[in-house]
C-alpha cells in the first residue's frame, strides 16, 4: 500500500486552528462531517461552507455524513424518501465542493434495525451509489459498532449489492459483538472485498459512543497491520474529539507508519541485495 495519509476529523469549529494543528502535526488532510445543523440548505449557505473550506488549503478534503436517523431504507416509506432525497442532496454538495469521497452509514443513531427495512436500503443505497457516480463521488458505507454493518456476512453482501465503497472504523470493529463473540475475526470484515477500502478510522475503542485514543502502539497495531494491507484504503483518519485525544492517537499513529516503512525498505534493500 502507498504511504496512508492521516487526516483530522473537524473536531472544532474554528477552521484556522483545525488548519494550524493538521499542519503543525504534519497531517495531510481534513475529514469534514456534515452534521445536521452544519448541512447545507441553500445556495448561500453552500457558497458560505465552499469560502469556510478554502481557508483548509493546502490541505486535502473528504467528506463524511454524520446524520444519525436519517435511513433511505427507513420502513417508513415517506421518511424514507426524505433521507434518500437529502444524501442526493449532500453528493450534489459534496461534487460542488470539489469533494470526491463521501462516507456514509446505514443505521447511525438507532438501537434497532427493526425500523429498517433490508430491501429498501439495498435499492435506495445502489440509486444513491448511481447518483454518486455521476457526480464523480465515490460512495463509502462505514461499518457502525452494532447492526448490519457491524456484522461482516451482512456488510460484504451490502458492499456487494449495492457496488458502495467502504470506509473501516477500526474503533467500531473492535467493539462489534459479531467479533467479540468470537464469531467473526476482524479479517472478515474486509474479506472478500479488500479493494472496496477507500478510508479507515482510527482511533482505540468507542465506548459509550465516546472514542478512545490508544495509549500505545499495541492497542492498535494488528489493526492497523490489517489496514495497512489494504491496497487503496490510503486515508487515515484520527477520528478523536478533541486535540489532546487527537495528539496522542498521532503520535501513536505516526510512529507505527514510520517503523512499518523502515521495515519495507529494509525488506525491499534485501531483496534488492540478494538479486
Amino acid at each position: 500500500m502507498r504511504t496512508p495519509k492521516l487526516a483530522l476529523p473537524n473536531f472544532v469549529d474554528d477552521v484556522d486552528r483545525l488548519r494550524d494543528l493538521a499542519l503543525e502535526l504534519g497531517a495531510a488532510g481534513i475529514d469534514w462531517s456534515f452534521r445536521p445543523h452544519t448541512l447545507p440548505q441553500t445556495p448561500l449557505e453552500q457558497t458560505r461552507l465552499a469560502r469556510l473550506l478554502a481557508r483548509l488549503q493546502p490541505l486535502e478534503v473528504r467528506y463524511h455524513a454524520a446524520l444519525p436517523h436519517l435511513d433511505p431504507g427507513d420502513r417508513d416509506p415517506e421518511r424514507a424518501e426524505v433521507a434518500r432525497k437529502a444524501m442526493e442532496r449532500l453528493c450534489r454538495v459534496t461534487a460542488r465542493l470539489g469533494g470526491r469521497v463521501l462516507t456514509l452509514h446505514v443505521g447511525l443513531g438507532r438501537s434497532t434495525t427493526q425500523d429498517l427495512s433490508w430491501h429498501r436500503t439495498l435499492d435506495n443505497l445502489k440509486s444513491l451509489n448511481d447518483t454518486a457516480r455521476t457526480l464523480g463521488i465515490r460512495l463509502c458505507l462505514e461499518n457502525l459498532a452494532w447492526g448490519w454493518t457491524s456484522r461482516p456476512d451482512l456488510y460484504e453482501k451490502m458492499l456487494r449489492k449495492t457496488g458502495l465503497w467502504a470506509t473501516l472504523d477500526i474503533g467500531h470493529a473492535a467493539v462489534s459483538p459479531s467479533i467479540t463473540s468470537q464469531q467473526f475475526e476482524m479479517e472478515d470484515l474486509v474479506s472478500p472485498h479488500a479493494d472496496r477500502f477507500l478510508n479507515a478510522h482510527v482511533y482505540h475503542l468507542e465506548v459509550d459512543d465516546h472514542h478512545i485514543p490508544p495509549e500505545r502502539a499495541s492497542d492498535v497495531s494488528d489493526r492497523l497491520d490489517l489496514i495497512w494491507e489494504l491496497p487503496f484504503c490510503d486515508w487515515w483518519v484520527l477520528e478523536l474529539r478533541d486535540e489532546h485525544d487527537v495528539r496522542k492517537a498521532h503520535g501513536v499513529v505516526h510512529t507505527y507508519v514510520d517503523q512499518k516503512e523502515a521495515l519495507e525498505a529494509r525488506q525491499a534493500q534485501g531483496v534488492f541485495l540478494r538479486m
